[in-house]
């Protein structure tokens, strides 16, 4: 018999009553297979699936919706997330982060808030246990420095969080022996810290620091935590890259995840082929859609 998935019941109890009602009717495959709830103000709601959005309803999204959204996310304490507020995100419990988008509030070309809000997309963390092991049977339980490339919202982080959790735990049967892992989750998304406490399973081995710039992070997490491995997710700025090259000239493994369509994709981009010109990375994961199906395609890296 099919029931509720969990994961999208909990997204659900960030949205307004009415429009929650209405998004529960969702059929059970289709709640499992969820990424995103998207909300734009004058159309309806929608829920993005592997192979695209589909509609929650027929009711126009009501700016006041949106609104409602953040007041229970936040607890009705917006100003405590005044931090994130400024990257364009808020945290909800349990990792579900809650993109922001309409007219924002700059402060000395800072951006310091939102006048008013047209859009919200909230994402569904999802824990894919043994999502990675396929990384560990294709290198023989060796797995290396490794980047996991794909486009927005194809799966990267997912990947990673298990990735973390495999090789922090290690696992008889693939071959591959623990490892203590410092991980820079700057959003909250990997561990879902509550209090400090990881939310979502990262491995028992696995030293967790959130809300700190990666580049900030990895260093802290090298000087503090004496790592084998450091993980972090969306290498997107220049200073991520020196502080990726400053973990490897210690020694430390290396997993993290990079915007592209394709391997050939990222080495276009300066930033990237710098990091694979230095041998940085040993192996790049590429996620690709497949009739909406995520398959992986692995790369040895010289």
């Amino acid at each position: 018999m099919n029931t509720s998935d969990k994961n999208y019941t909990a997204a659900l109890r960030l949205l307004p009553p009415e429009m929650r009602e209405r998004a529960a009717l969702l059929p059970p495959e289709r709640q499992s297979a969820a990424e995103e709830l998207r909300l734009r103000v004058g159309h309806s709601p929608t829920v993005l699936l592997p192979g695209g959005e589909a509609p929650l309803g027929d009711v126009p999204v009501a700016p006041r919706d949106l609104d409602a959204v953040v007041e229970i996310a936040t607890g009705a304490s917006a100003h405590t997330s005044r931090d994130t507020v400024r990257a364009g995100y808020i945290n909800a419990p349990g990792g579900y982060r809650i993109g922001l988008c309409g007219a924002a509030i700059t402060d000395g070309g800072e951006i310091s808030g939102f006048r008013a809000l047209s859009s919200l997309a909230i994402r569904i963390p999802r824990a894919r246990r043994g999502v990675a092991d396929f990384l560990a049977v294709a290198l023989g339980g060796k797995i290396p420095s490794t980047l996991l490339i794909s486009p927005p919202g194809a799966g990267k982080t997912t990947l990673l969080r298990e990735l973390v959790r495999l090789c922090s735990d290690g696992s008889e049967k693939l071959a591959v022996p623990p490892s203590r892992v410092g991980l820079a989750d700057e959003r909250g998304e990997l561990a879902a810290a509550s209090g400090g406490v990881p939310q979502m399973d990262v491995g028992r081995r696995t030293d967790v620091l959130s809300s700190c710039p990666k580049s900030q992070a990895v260093l802290m997490l090298l000087r503090a935590m004496n790592p084998q491995t450091v993980a972090l997710d969306e290498i997107t700025a220049p200073e991520d890259a020196e502080a990726i090259v400053r973990a490897a000239n210690c020694g430390v493994r290396l997993f993290a995840t990079a915007h592209a369509a394709s391997l050939d994709d990222l080495t276009s981009k300066p930033m990237y082929r710098k990091l694979l010109d230095a041998g940085i990375f040993r192996a790049a994961v590429t996620i690709v859609n497949v009739a909406g199906r995520r398959e992986y395609e692995v790369t040895q890296l010289p």
